[in-house]
């Protein structure tokens, strides 16, 4: 990775950093407004409990994103010969994977590791079927 380009990531990462830590906490609103009253619109409290857990993710995606931002400017900052190498393998990150998140730890491959198999299991030939 040339200099420019660790430059540029650098100046991105602290864009993000500043765009992050300048973003406040989503509130999460109680699910009750009046603690005596019940009843009322049967579709409130769902609703509540949804928009709680929506702010509640989207504050612990918040937090974990920040926390990638700033190791990865510690890399840039104390070893930037290792900026952009997976965690993981060591190989190179493709600079697509970093463009689109500079604060990638790990290559395409490692992280389809970490991540394991999204889904249900699908068989994919004729023969898997019984019968």
């Amino acid at each position: 990775m040339t200099p420019k380009q660790q430059e540029d990531f650098l100046q991105q990462l602290l864009a993000l950093h500043a765009e992050l830590t300048g973003k406040t906490p989503l509130r999460i609103e109680p699910n009750r407004t009046d603690e005596a009253r019940v009843g009322g619109d049967e579709d409130e409290q769902p609703l509540n409990e949804m928009m709680q857990t929506i702010a509640s993710s989207r504050n612990r995606n918040t937090d974990g994103t920040l926390a990638r931002v700033v190791k990865a400017l510690g890399k840039l900052r104390e070893e930037p010969d290792s900026f952009g190498e997976c965690e993981e393998c060591g190989d190179d990150i493709p600079l697509g994977r970093l463009k689109a998140m500079p604060y990638a730890e790990f290559c395409v491959t490692c992280q389809g590791n970490k991540d394991g198999p999204k889904g249900p299991v699908r068989r994919k030939h004729l023969t898997d079927y019984d019968g």
